[in-house]
């Protein structure tokens, strides 16, 4: 009778103790992200229309604005992770959850050079035209191979991962005061030059890419069906991000880009349904 109570005892420990992920398993794990950019930027180079801007303005096809520069801020927002374990220690995971939003800041003044820069310039420093951009979404959807160390039945599982991700921005809403500051200088600088009338028209935008995602993490599994993740991602992201001038008739006059190296870090704190 000892024995068969002491066996009960411990297949009742072995059944609990079995908590963590075993190949076929389904894991949906619902977090916060904090997306920390560690970021640098080139300086902004103007590209110009060709004749008759540069004839009467003495400009060259393109200039760059020593001094200049782009920056984004830190955000939170909800994330979303699903991961099959195709064995014991690895797993493929997708990576989504609600596109955090930024702001873009500008940096410097955008000077044209020759007779063109006494006529009018760009302060980006302007604290009325700061952020450029109010708000924009950036969109990084993953795909990453996660490997899991310790034994599968290990409460406490650390994991590395590598994957890929394809990044975009929407949603791009520029701040009305530096469009009419772009309208009245640089943007009427150039419509001069090109001969045309009528107020200029400002956009933005950014370039997409594909890029590499680094992942590190543990998982801590409470239950058999619930865990906490804690997780570090880093993507080495950058974008050309690009202000567009155009006459009133639709004629592009203008575009000045920026190479924007924002490298985020993200942090991801979350809790796990192993099902």
């Amino acid at each position: 009778m000892m024995r068969r109570l002491a066996l009960a005892a411990v297949a009742a420990g072995l059944s609990t103790a079995a908590h963590a992920q075993h190949a076929g398993d389904n894991v949906a794990v619902l977090g916060w992200f904090h997306v920390a950019p560690q970021q640098s930027s080139t300086p902004l180079t103007t590209t110009v229309a060709p004749t008759p801007i540069n004839t009467p303005l003495r400009l060259p096809d393109s200039f760059t604005s020593p001094g200049t520069s782009l920056s984004t801020n830190n955000a939170n927002t909800l994330g979303l992770v699903f991961s099959h374990f195709l064995t014991d220690h690895i797993a493929i995971s997708t990576v989504a959850g609600v596109p955090p939003k930024f702001k873009l800041y500008g940096h410097g003044t955008i000077k044209p050079p020759g007779p063109a820069g006494a006529l009018g310039s760009q302060n980006l420093d302007d604290p009325a035209t700061n952020p450029i951009v109010q708000s924009v979404r950036q969109w990084s959807p993953a795909v990453i191979f996660q490997y899991y160390f310790r034994d599968a039945d290990a409460k406490f599982r650390p994991f590395v991962g590598i994957g890929v991700s394809y990044n975009w921005f929407s949603d791009i809403q520029l701040n009305p005061n530096f469009v009419k500051a772009t309208q009245d200088n640089l943007g009427s600088v150039l419509a001069a030059g090109a001969g045309k009338t009528g107020q200029t028209q400002i956009s933005a935008k950014a370039s997409s890419s594909w890029q590499p995602v680094f992942n590190i993490g543990a998982e801590y599994q409470i239950t058999q069906h619930l865990g906490l993740v804690a997780s570090l991602t880093y993507i080495p992201l950058k974008t050309t991000s690009s202000v567009i001038i155009k006459a009133a008739d639709g004629t592009e006059l203008g575009v000045s880009r920026a190479e924007l190296k924002a490298d985020p870090i993200i942090s991801f704190l979350a809790v796990s349904y192993k099902f």
